[in-house]
């Protein structure tokens, strides 16, 4: 699998793993936020301010954004996007935040001022397009709603949503109960318990409680739409929603014909049976009242975790969540917690799936809820999309990896402004 622009799990790795070399991404200029930082990628060797900017917003993980993770995902995989945007005359602005996991409302804060900047910044008059990858699509889908819902006149032409969940994303039910579970019971540990506590921590965050559809804040509760999320669409329908007059463009890393991943529905995901964990089993997602985790541990009392009428989700079509490169396996969900097991019972898990849907197709081109099975399952409509124009990827592929694919279209609907 790709390497993704935006790696969610990249600070869970083992305190032995090295970190990843990265070459230092060859930007022009940055500019200081109030919550974050923005860098310039000019079109042309001559220019001190942007002519025609695009800016791009970073997605979720915990911790402060790296432009150089950033370029890498863009750049150096399978179409080298930033190039080509700045060989058709655009500016490149990747706007990254301090704290990842804040709240989609904090950090479109950072994004209005980036805007504003680039619209104070700019030379002539040419209009902005403005978007984001993953979370990054809804911060600057919120940003420009909330700033035309107040009269300011934020000069952009087209909004875009790289893989971004407009209607819910999805972590496994069982992984975010088993990251709780891990943290509660051996989150204190020295040298390692901060790792083992990280995952449970991304898990409760702000912003993943307003993206997920399903939350659990602890491995006992009850699987449901979190408060921070219902209070977070509705102040998006208080700021209209969408950005009004923008044309509004989205892809998916996700098929758009029905088709899913494959994974089928109730069966073991991952399973442990080291001396700790002893027998703690993770299930993919199947419909009724399925048992999706069975949480073990020496002399710890078990959790038996259930749903209740989510529809089989895992196997869905769409962007599967993103591996976390340079660790062994390119642990994804599953694979995390597989991680997470081996570093308790010093001895490797079973890992038979490692990556789920993340960002269900029709979510990502906004165009149907994911609690429908049938939604989730069928064929895109394009008439349903609540975007101007999208476009799915020919097969579900990683989260937010940048294929020539969607880089091309992107370009294409862009310049034909």
């Amino acid at each position: 699998m790709s390497t993704p622009v935006v790696s969610i799990f990249t600070p869970l790795s083992p305190p032995e793993a090295a970190p990843r070399a990265l070459a230092a991404a060859p930007y022009d200029t940055h500019w200081p936020l109030d919550g974050g930082t923005a860098w310039v990628f000019y079109s042309s060797p001559d220019q001190t301010h942007v002519r025609r900017p695009v800016i791009l917003a970073d997605g979720f993980s915990l911790g402060a954004s790296n432009v150089d993770a950033l370029y890498e995902g863009l750049e150096n995989g399978a179409f080298p996007f930033v190039s080509a945007l700045r060989e058709q005359g655009y500016d490149l602005v990747l706007l990254g935040f301090d704290e990842r996991s804040a709240s989609i409302t904090d950090n479109a804060a950072v994004a209005i001022e980036c805007i504003k900047k680039a619209i104070d910044d700019r030379e002539g008059s040419a209009q902005l397009t403005v978007g984001g990858f993953s979370m990054g699509g809804l911060v600057t889908r919120y940003a420009l709603a909330k700033l035309g819902s107040e009269g300011f006149r934020h000069e952009t032409a087209t909004y875009l949503s790289y893989d971004t969940p407009h209607r819910g994303a999805w972590l496994p039910v069982g992984v975010q109960a088993f990251a709780h579970f891990v943290k509660k019971h051996w989150g204190g540990m020295p040298l390692v318990g901060e790792l083992l506590g990280r995952f449970s921590t991304m898990v409760n965050s702000p912003a993943a409680r307003q993206l997920l559809r399903w939350h659990v804040e602890t491995a006992e509760a009850t699987a449901d739409q979190d408060r921070a999320r219902t209070d977070f669409l509705d102040e998006l329908e208080r700021v209209g929603s969408w950005p009004a007059g923008v044309r509004l463009l989205g892809v998916a890393n996700g098929a758009g014909n029905g088709i899913g991943n494959a994974i089928p529905k109730g069966v073991p995901a991952m399973s442990s049976t080291g001396p700790v964990l002893n027998g703690t089993q993770l299930f993919t997602q199947d419909i009724g009242n399925p048992v999706v985790a069975n949480l073990h541990g020496a002399n710890k009392e078990s959790v038996v975790v259930r749903t209740d009428g989510l529809p089989d989700i895992d196997g869905a079509p769409g962007g599967l969540f993103p591996v976390t490169p340079g660790l062994p396996g390119n642990p994804a969900n599953f694979g995390t917690a597989a991680m997470l097991a081996e570093v308790l019972d010093r001895k490797p898990a079973e890992l038979v799936y490692n990556a789920s849907v993340f960002v269900p197709t029709v979510s990502a081109v906004a165009a149907g809820d994911i609690d429908d099975r049938h939604m989730l399952y069928g064929k895109i409509d394009p008439e349903a999309s609540e975007l101007d124009d999208f476009l799915c990827a020919g097969e579900n592929e990683g989260h937010t990896v940048m294929t020539e694919e969607l880089g091309r279209w992107i370009l294409e609907r862009i310049t034909a402004d």
